[in-house]
């Protein structure tokens, strides 16, 4: 097959099994950095919850809030008055990952994505000092948002200087949104639900995190909701450059807002291998979002935009199937770049 130019993305969601980030860091190297068959691979720095307290995607987020320390309580990640050992110990790991990546990916100059947890998912995961989850108040919610987008333009411009010439690629995980928006999300008591925000209020705490990440020189920001019923619309209207869903969550509806968003500007980064150990045909798994693009009337040669992911992370795996479906995604990658190009 000849390509002709037209190139469909691959990548990883981010969370990888194991606790060793230079083996992990080494395999997303060999499968996503060589460019062949109509396919750009996307690589990324893993993150390895395995590790322990501080590795997981909360408290990695939580350690990038910039004059908001917070400390790992019994409920969980709690603002507090001065950072303690937990604190230190996430920081310790961030500086590990930075330093195994400035040595794996020296001299890159390719694009290079990172990820951090979003506002909202913070917001109903992180605890107020002395009280129930920031969630709860209305305050505290705007205070995290903009501490966040502070820490993540101050991450951005550490990795700048680890890869000077890299183009760089952020992106957003809001797994809790959905929860948030329904008003899913228990308070302390567990006896009531905290009050969903406006959807404006959403859009715009979740927009000021996109926004400080483009001043900073993050050259697409992406936002990634592995939550039922992904808000496809608002991470639109937030600014995001890409939308990161599992393709399974989405229905006719959802199909509807990704078709809008492409039309508006938006890449569409579709999760469509699950993350259950179960296996996928890539043929199969091509035709199926082939299926839904033409259903909402998007052009096949629109496919040349999209980057296929796995549904969600892969640290639940084991290393041989996180391997697997890495390279399955590349091969359905390439089987909608043949369909492109033809």
């Amino acid at each position: 097959m000849t390509h002709t130019g037209l190139v469909v993305g691959v990548s990883g969601i981010g969370s990888w099994p194991g606790r060793d980030v230079r083996e992990a860091l080494r395999v997303v190297r060999g499968e996503l950095t060589e460019e062949a068959d109509g396919v750009t691979p996307l690589p990324y720095l893993p993150e390895l919850p395995d590790r322990g307290p501080g590795a997981d995607l909360v408290g990695r987020g939580a350690a990038l809030l910039s004059g908001l320390p917070v400390d790992l309580q019994p409920q969980g990640w709690r603002l507090v008055d001065r950072p303690g050992r937990d604190a230190e110990r996430t920081e310790a790991l961030w500086r590990q990952d930075l330093d195994e990546l400035a040595e794996e990916f020296d001299g890159w100059s390719g694009r290079f994505k990172l990820a951090v947890a979003g506002p909202w998912t913070l917001a109903a995961s992180v605890w107020l000092p002395r009280g129930d989850r920031v969630l709860s108040d209305r305050g505290a919610v705007r205070d995290l948002a903009a501490s966040l987008a502070e820490g993540v333009a101050d991450h951005l411009r550490r990795v700048r200087r680890l890869l000077p010439g890299a183009s760089l690629v952020l992106q957003v995980d809001e797994p809790s949104l959905p929860a948030v928006l329904a008003g899913r999300i228990r308070s302390d008591s567990g006896l009531r639900a905290l009050p969903a925000p406006e959807p404006h209020d959403a859009e715009q705490h979740l927009g000021v995190v996109l926004e400080s990440a483009r001043d900073a020189g993050a050259d697409l920001v992406a936002v990634h909701c592995c939550g039922d019923r992904p808000p496809v619309g608002l991470l639109r209207d937030a600014g995001a450059g890409a939308v990161s869903v599992d393709t399974a969550t989405l229905g006719p509806r959802g199909w509807e807002s990704v078709a809008a968003s492409v039309e508006a500007g938006a890449q569409l980064w579709a999760g469509v291998l699950p993350t259950d150990g179960s296996r996928t045909d890539p043929a199969a798994a091509a035709d199926r979002l082939r299926r839904s693009w033409h259903e909402v009337g998007l052009e096949t040669h629109r496919l040349a935009e999209v980057t296929v992911t796995p549904a969600c992370g892969l640290a639940g795996a084991t290393p041989e199937t996180a391997l697997e479906t890495t390279r399955t995604a590349r091969e359905i990658a390439r089987i909608l770049a043949d369909g492109v190009a033809s």
